[in-house]
C-alpha cells in the first residue's frame, strides 16, 4: 500500500475520509459475525466499499493471519484495511490503528503480532493509536467481539474523515507487538526451512526465496519428514512433470509443488512442518532422474 506517484495524501481520500475497507479475518463465513461487522461499517459510512481479502484464516491462528496479511499489502487500495485474528478479545492486549505510506492508509486491528508484517511491508508505521476512546465504540453486551464493537465503529469514523488522534491516544510505533515471520538457517550444509502457508491446491510455500539458493543449480535435495529426494526448480507446474518440484509462485518465494494435484496432502505438508534443502553431490546429479516420485492420482478437495 502506498501513494500513487504525482498524487498527494489529501488525494487518497474524498472529503468524508477513506472510501475502501479491505478486511481479513479468521471468523469463516458460516456464522454471522463478517456480515454484522461489514453492516457496521456500511450504516456509519454508508459510501465505502468493503473487500473481503479472506476470512478462512484458521481460527486463532494469529501467525497464519499475518503472513495473509503481509503477503496481500502491496496490493490493496489505499484505504484503511482491518484485520482481526484475536484469541485474546476481551484481556489486555491492545486495539490499535497505524497509519502508513504518509497517510494513504490505516491498518487496524489487535496488537497481539497480526499487524506488524503488513506495517512493515507498507514502508513501516507513521503514527499509531491505542483504541482507547471508548466515545466511538459500541456499547457492547460483552466483550468478545471487539470486531462489531471497537474496530469496526473505529473503521467506519476514519472513512468518515475522523482523525486518527482523536480515535485514542497516540503511543510509540516501535513498540507495537512484532509478528512471528520464521527465517531460515544454515544447517547440515544446507537450509533449515519450513512451510509457511498451504493453499487450496496443496502447494507449499517456504520461506525462502530463489535468491537464497540461487549458487545450486537448478536442482536441489529436498528432505521432509525424513526422506530426501532431488527436486528441480521450476517456473511453472506444468513444467514438475512427475513428482513433486520446487516452483517459484507468485509471491516470488519457493513453494513445494505437484502438476495438478496435492503436494500438502501427498507429502504430509503443512503449516510449520519443517523443509531441509541441500546443494545436490555429484552423485546425486547421476541418479537425479530416477529419484523422482511418482504421485497417485487424487482428487484436491
Amino acid at each position: 500500500m502506498s501513494a500513487p506517484p504525482n498524487r498527494s495524501i489529501d488525494d487518497e481520500t474524498d472529503a468524508r475520509g477513506y472510501s475502501t475497507v479491505s478486511f481479513l479475518s479468521d471468523y469463516g463465513n458460516v456464522d454471522e459475525f463478517v456480515g454484522i461487522v461489514k453492516a457496521v461499517i456500511a450504516d456509519l459510512a454508508p459510501h465505502v466499499a468493503v473487500i473481503d481479502i479472506t476470512h478462512e484464516i484458521a481460527a486463532f491462528d494469529v501467525r497464519a493471519g499475518s503472513l495473509s496479511l503481509a503477503r496481500s499489502i502491496q496490493y490493496l487500495p489505499s484505504g484503511v484495511v482491518l484485520a482481526v485474528v484475536d484469541p485474546g478479545v476481551g484481556t489486555s492486549r491492545r486495539a490499535i490503528a497505524v497509519e502508513v505510506a504518509g497517510g494513504a492508509g490505516v491498518i487496524v486491528g489487535p496488537d497481539n503480532g497480526l499487524l506488524a508484517p503488513a506495517v512493515a511491508m507498507a514502508g513501516g508505521a507513521d503514527r499509531a493509536v491505542v483504541l482507547d476512546r471508548t466515545e466511538w465504540h459500541l456499547d457492547a453486551p460483552g466483550a468478545t467481539f471487539a470486531g462489531r464493537d471497537v474496530f469496526a465503529p473505529v473503521v467506519a469514523q476514519l472513512c468518515n474523515g475522523v482523525p486518527l488522534e482523536e480515535l485514542g491516544t497516540l503511543i510509540d510505533a516501535d513498540l507495537l507487538l512484532p509478528g512471528v515471520v520464521p527465517v531460515p538457517r544454515e544447517e547440515d550444509g544446507g537450509l533449515a526451512c519450513e512451510v509457511t502457508w498451504v493453499d487450496r491446491y496443496g502447494n507449499c510455500q517456504l520461506n525462502l526465496g530463489p535468491d537464497d539458493i540461487a549458487s545450486w543449480g537448478d536442482r536441489v535435495r529436498i528432505t521432509i519428514n525424513g526422506t530426501s529426494r532431488s527436486a528441480a526448480i521450476v517456473s511453472t507446474f506444468a513444467d514438475i512433470g512427475a513428482g513433486i518440484a520446487l516452483v517459484i509462485d507468485s509471491y516470488g518465494m519457493l513453494a513445494v509443488c505437484a502438476d495438478r494435484q496435492s503436494a500438502a496432502l501427498e507429502l504430509g505438508l503443512a503449516s510449520g512442518t519443517a523443509v531441509h534443502l541441500s546443494p545436490l553431490t555429484d552423485d546425486d546429479r547421476t541418479d537425479a532422474p530416477t529419484t523422482s516420485v511418482s504421485l497417485r492420482t487424487k482428487p484436491v478437495a
